[in-house]
């Protein structure tokens, strides 16, 4: 239920009417919380199963020297699953891009158009290598389940900036879920309208509950009579209460859900997009179709006041491959989810600068750890929790720079380690929020998207 109309119209209500948020946005803060912000919302793009620093942003010419030839970094090499093979080297190759000069890999030829635009992060590191607790760490902030998502706190501090679609909406993966499922955008102890409204554009219906089923005796005339003599009634007895704001809540709820039932389906119909619009996401070609219709329906929310969107590229482990979890052979599994994830994330970020969004968009792309620079099996890579890439852009983000460096072999982390609190401490920051201030008292601590960490990063900031 919490994933239908009803938490999407309670998501999207008590936000905006601050009745569950610590605040809201102030208009002399520029829609901040305790600053100015030079942010509004956020998409965060999640590679799921561990996408290969090594295969995608950091270069390293010392695995191209040594590829075939024993790995050994003079330590003991921790792996999760594996023993240390030989050097693997990036199989497609790297390419400057920019005015910056940026190596990004050939896989992702669009994604390096963009590099300018882009702050890479090569010195992230994460507190664990199994995918389950490190997908939590990266999209809550804690290895534990239980803990709100990031846009569940986002919703929470600044609420809404649409009258008709929900706070904090989540694209799944048409193959399924990531570990962890729907709990990777749940809203742990903040109240439960702030999760993540569900929304698939693959399936019917897209969103649960949105419209009674075929073949009921429920139509629309019937609802819309119902809901008004439900109106009645609840003006009736809030008229016999005033001041207490928990009915009138109640209230815009049910007209919000009715409101829904319009605006929902406009968000999904893309038929008024362009023709070039849509092969600029890749929906003229199988591999990118799809991950390419769920970027260009995140524009869509964006532009219409979603504040924040979650794209999730990849699902959890099956046979064959569908994620980035690359085990058996990083040629061909990266090379699918490259190609199919590369042109729509590019599109989207052009397509946010071509209509002034990206100026007060932040635009995330992770995973939830990296791979190791030997191989696994012959062709594969195993976890790496040591040093992996995360790119921003957008938003106040400095594009053409990069910050912190793993070592030479992409092994661990050399200069300026990165842990997510201070990404999350970051994008927060831009959005107008001091980090250490988004507090929510759940059985007697004071919680906060960031714990007891997180520091902004001034060296990612224009």
């Amino acid at each position: 239920m919490g994933g239908g109309l009803g938490g999407i119209a309670l998501a999207h209500l008590l936000g905006r009417e601050g009745l569950l948020a610590a605040d809201k946005g102030k208009p002399e803060f520029n829609g901040g919380l305790h600053h100015k912000a030079k942010a509004k919302r956020v998409v965060q793009l999640f590679m799921s199963g561990a996408a290969s620093q090594v295969d995608t942003f950091d270069y390293k010419p010392k695995l191209d020297q040594m590829h075939g030839k024993k790995f050994d970094p003079g330590r003991k090499v921790e792996l999760f699953q594996s023993f240390p093979g030989m050097c693997l080297k990036n199989p497609w190759g790297w390419q400057q891009f920019g005015r910056s000069g940026k190596h990004v890999s050939k896989l992702l030829p669009h994604i390096g158009s963009c590099a300018d635009d882009i702050a890479f992060v090569h010195s992230m590191v994460t507190a664990s290598n199994v995918h389950g607790p490190a997908t939590y760490l990266q999209a809550t902030g804690f290895a534990l389940p239980g803990f709100p998502a990031m846009g569940a706190w986002v919703g929470y501090g600044l609420g809404s900036l649409s009258d008709n679609l929900p706070t904090f909406v989540v694209i799944p993966d048409d193959r399924g879920y990531a570990p962890n499922g729907p709990a990777n955008w749940g809203p742990g102890f903040l109240p439960a309208a702030h999760q993540g409204t569900m929304l698939r554009p693959g399936a019917s219906p897209p969103i649960f509950d949105l419209n009674a089923p075929q073949g009921t005796f429920a139509t629309p005339a019937g609802d819309a009579d119902a809901l008004a003599a439900l109106n009645q009634l609840n003006r009736t007895h809030a008229a016999a209460r005033p001041g207490d704001s928990r009915l009138d809540a109640r209230i815009n709820a049910y007209e919000l859900a009715a409101k829904l039932q319009t605006s929902a389906p406009e968000v999904l119909d893309l038929s008024k997009e362009t023709v070039e619009t849509k092969k600029q996401y890749g929906q003229d070609a199988r591999e990118t179709a799809e991950f390419g219709r769920n970027c260009l329906i995140a524009r869509r929310l964006l532009e219409r006041g979603v504040r924040f969107v979650q794209l999730w590229n990849g699902a959890d482990n099956g046979i064959p491959r569908r994620n980035w979890d690359s085990h058996e052979n990083i040629l061909k599994d990266h090379g699918e989810m490259g190609r199919s994830m590369d042109q729509p994330t590019a599109a989207l970020l052009k397509d946010l600068k071509q209509r002034g969004l990206l100026d007060d968009t932040i635009v995330m792309w992770t995973t939830e750890f990296g791979r190791m620079p030997c191989t696994e099996g012959g062709a594969g890579r195993d976890h790496n929790p040591f040093a992996f890439t995360l790119w921003l852009a957008g938003g106040g983000i400095k594009g053409g720079t990069t910050y912190g460096a793993s070592d030479e072999w992409s092994y661990k982390v050399a200069d300026k380690p990165t842990p997510v609190y201070d990404i999350h401490a970051t994008i927060l920051h831009l959005l107008g929020i001091d980090h250490t201030k988004l507090i929510f008292r759940h059985n007697g601590i004071d919680r906060r998207l960031t714990d007891v960490y997180g520091n902004v990063i001034p060296a990612l900031l224009t």
